[in-house]
């Protein structure tokens, strides 16, 4: 029997193997369409922004820079810019924004100004933000076409994979959640949708992803029983995100600790299909190698593996947190506090708690998908030890 030697490549199994595993991956498919359906957000669920109607923020040139009395306070100094619209009701009109000397506004910049027409003739313009469209958009094609060059076809597909990811969150997600709908429900199946999505796109429908797609789902429900747990029994209220407060001044009905909870267990999905792919990919590089390897063996060998790829994927996720962090950290320090009443507050106890729970689930998933691959190739060879092999569905 010949088995791939990576994930994206068919694994042979006998077919009465490949029609279990096929109906657990349609059942997980039929129910995640079914809640997806049922809680797909109907109606309107736009909210007013921030910005009023009609001063919505507009690119504009800078094009001079001169050092002037504060009109608020003489004895201050403060630049004056001019600034050359690109569109709206000013366009190509030349305004003048004031900024403190402080600002980081420079001759030539491209910037985002909110122009406002005052009762009495006078146009205000405000500065909004730094207008980065052209520099994301660059390094989004270099990352595109570092991507297409090492990965190829299967680069591809994980950019088709990333894509819709981002379609269901911004088509599904963010609206039901803005709607109201239970959180949690609409975490796991924005991550279900996912799983799918990005695991078949990227790897191709076959066993070996079939088997990693299994592998996740079941990671991921491990992630949200603690997620859920530790979140609860920690009176984590979701409230330390300044974010969910402008969500309530907008008018969204969100249940803040939900949200969290979501955030918990879409944040972790990235991660647990890499680990899945990855160790069903080892074990079936290692049936390989010996063909003859009992699945106990298989498991031995594969969850070696996973701990060497676990303690460096553990210590990313950390980094990352801490890196995403380290102003509030610096403040705590900066402040005299230790570091128990630091970690013990729910702005930082949320990270922790995100990290920890994260990181349990990712180790969950090394014997979970490690075992079932293991045992699905050895029940291959046991079922077409006389008979012939049957072809992947």
């Amino acid at each position: 029997m010949t088995h791939s030697h990576s994930s994206a490549e068919p694994l042979n199994v006998g077919p009465r193997v490949a029609r279990s595993i096929w109906t657990a991956v349609t059942v997980a498919a039929i129910t995640t369409a079914i809640l997806l359906i049922m809680l797909w957000p109907r109606g309107a669920t736009e909210s007013p922004g921030l910005v009023a109607a009609g001063s919505d923020p507009v690119t504009a040139d800078v094009i001079d820079r001169s050092l002037v009395p504060c009109s608020y306070d003489p004895l201050l100094g403060c630049y004056t810019f001019t600034v050359v619209p690109q569109g709206g009701a000013f366009a190509d009109e030349s305004l003048v924004l004031d900024q403190p000397l402080e600002t980081t506004i420079s001759n030539g910049d491209s910037i985002l100004v909110v122009v406002n027409r005052l009762d009495d003739g006078t146009v205000v313009v405000s500065f909004y933000d730094f207008e980065r469209s052209t520099p994301m958009l660059l390094l989004l094609l270099l990352f595109v076409a570092v991507i297409v060059a090492f990965g190829g076809w299967r680069g591809l597909g994980a950019l088709g994979g990333l894509a819709m990811s981002l379609l269901i969150i911004g088509a599904f997600a963010l609206p039901a959640l803005l709607a109201g709908s239970n959180s949690v429900a609409i975490a796991l199946v924005t991550a279900s949708v996912i799983a799918f999505v990005a695991l078949f796109l990227a790897h191709g429908f076959n066993i070996s992803t079939a088997v990693a797609l299994i592998s996740t789902l079941a990671a991921l429900a491990v992630t949200g029983v603690l997620a859920l747990l530790f979140v609860w029994s920690s009176n984590l209220t979701g409230l330390a995100d300044e974010s969910v407060g402008y969500l309530d001044v907008l008018g969204a009905s969100i249940d803040p600790r939900g949200l969290l909870l979501a955030g918990i267990l879409i944040g972790s999905l990235g991660v647990l299909d890499d680990v899945t792919v990855t160790q069903v990919s080892a074990v079936l590089e290692l049936k390989s190698a010996a063909p003859h390897a009992t699945t106990k063996e298989l498991y031995q060998r594969g969850v070696r593996i996973g701990r060497d790829h676990i303690s460096s994927t553990v210590n990313t996720l950390f980094l990352a947190y801490v890196g995403a962090s380290l102003p509030l950290l610096l403040l705590f320090r900066q402040a005299g506090q230790t570091f128990g009443s630091v970690a013990t507050q729910e702005i930082v106890a949320v990270e922790i708690v995100r990290a920890l729970v994260g990181s349990i689930g990712l180790v969950s998933a090394v014997p979970i998908s490690t075992y079932l691959a293991a045992r699905i190739v050895s029940i291959s060879d046991e079922a077409t030890a006389t008979p012939a092999i049957g072809s992947d569905t």
